[in-house]
């Protein structure tokens, strides 16, 4: 039997920071996490050449907050890292978000949207802030792999407004802070749970008899699974990646990230080299180059969850499912599975933290206060201080 005041399920990004900040609130947390290590999607491994490896896709962070950074950091030095994306359009490579001369010397410099009115899906809502050309180019094959389904029947919200970079900034985002974590984000992960008493391989909804919450159950896990599907089942996309070792090459792409956006190209939606995104000390030790690539799937398998699915459906099935959980006084779900929604990191970090506020009742800026007053403590990036019991 496995007892505290609040039980925390699931070790991903969310509940972790959730325990956290109960804990060093002094609160009785546990935390259990079906897998058998602790991260959720937020993993790495280093491959046998010494380059690095981020598990379940790149894991970009940045964030403009100068409270969220120094949470972040207070788990492991992070180095500069601002990440570069390129598409392979009519066989060259492009930037994106798209630069100002290449709109220029495309279309020309009095472009037009593609679509006028009111947007009624993705298709739509794209055209409605960029020419045509644009769109067919790098957005359609993109999105319409990366879904499995026609971009028209995808929700408007899916749309990203369109972004044209003047000059020579090529930089993916522009947040103040960008980096990764000097000791890999699996590292990163542990600091974050130290001293945390967690139960590894333990499947709550298989053992809810076993775990008993005196307060609060923080249920980080898909939604529909915690209602055992009695309204039927939300729609996930996963990706399903590829490495490939090249010994003899040095560098193959210009950058970390190549998107593939042209469905005569392939399946896949990006190609990942990973070396790119070692640390500038870390690379002349490193021979050879790692490929990854990433095709889009429909999974079965909540493990592979990585992406709710938007469209009006599915939105609708979750309010349903969200009505259910408004029941129970004793529980919360959150979370990018629990909430039905993508959260960049930096939003999973502060949206946790105002959980965490509202749970222990105070203002957010006092919970980072509270946090911080730790970050002299020591951390130790192995797991012999943390509490994992399998």
């Amino acid at each position: 039997m496995l007892s505290a005041d609040y039980v925390v399920v699931g070790a991903g990004l969310t509940g972790a920071t959730i325990a956290r900040l109960l804990w060093d609130a002094g609160r009785d947390v546990a935390v259990v996490e079906k897998r058998p290590t602790v991260g959720g999607n937020v993993q790495d491994f280093v491959h046998p050449s010494g380059i690095r490896i981020h598990t379940h896709g790149p894991h970009y962070f940045r964030t403009g907050s100068d409270n969220l950074w120094a949470f972040a950091t207070r788990f492991g030095k992070f180095y500069r890292y601002e990440a570069q994306v390129l598409s392979i359009v009519d066989g060259q490579f492009e930037h994106w978000p798209i630069l100002k001369s290449y709109l220029d010397g495309t279309v020309g410099k009095s472009w037009v949207p593609g679509f006028s009115g009111t947007p009624r899906n993705f298709e739509e809502a794209s055209l409605s802030v960029m020419p045509t050309i644009v769109y067919e180019k790098f957005v359609k094959g993109y999105t319409e792999k990366q879904w499995g389904t026609s971009a028209r029947s995808l929700e408007t919200s899916l749309a990203r407004r369109f972004d044209i970079r003047p000059g020579d900034d090529t930089r993916l985002m522009q947040h103040k802070y960008q980096g990764l974590p000097s000791d890999g984000y699996s590292a990163w992960m542990a600091n974050l749970l130290d001293q945390i008493p967690v139960e590894v391989n333990t499947n709550y909804l298989d053992d809810r008899s076993m775990i008993r919450h005196k307060k609060l159950l923080i249920f980080t896990g898909p939604i529909d699974e915690f209602f055992g599907f009695s309204l039927g089942r939300l729609k996930y996309r996963g990706q399903k990646r590829e490495h490939k070792f090249l010994p003899d090459v040095e560098f193959c792409f210009p950058c970390g990230q190549v998107n593939n956006p042209d469905p005569r190209n392939g399946n896949h939606i990006r190609t990942l080299e990973w070396k790119h995104m070692l640390s500038p000390g870390e690379i002349p030790g490193v021979r050879g180059t790692v490929l990854t690539t990433e095709t889009p799937f429909t999974p079965s398998d909540s493990d592979c969850y990585e992406y709710p699915f938007p469209d009006e459906v599915n939105r609708r099935l979750y309010q349903r499912y969200a009505a259910l959980a408004a029941r129970n006084d004793d529980v919360l779900i959150c979370g990018r599975l629990g909430e039905y929604r993508y959260y960049d990191m930096d939003q999973a970090l502060g949206k946790a933290m105002k959980i965490a506020a509202n749970v222990l009742g105070s203002d957010s800026k006092e919970v980072c206060a509270a946090s911080q007053r730790s970050t002299s403590r020591s951390i130790h990036s192995g797991r012999d201080r943390m509490s994992v019991r399998a």
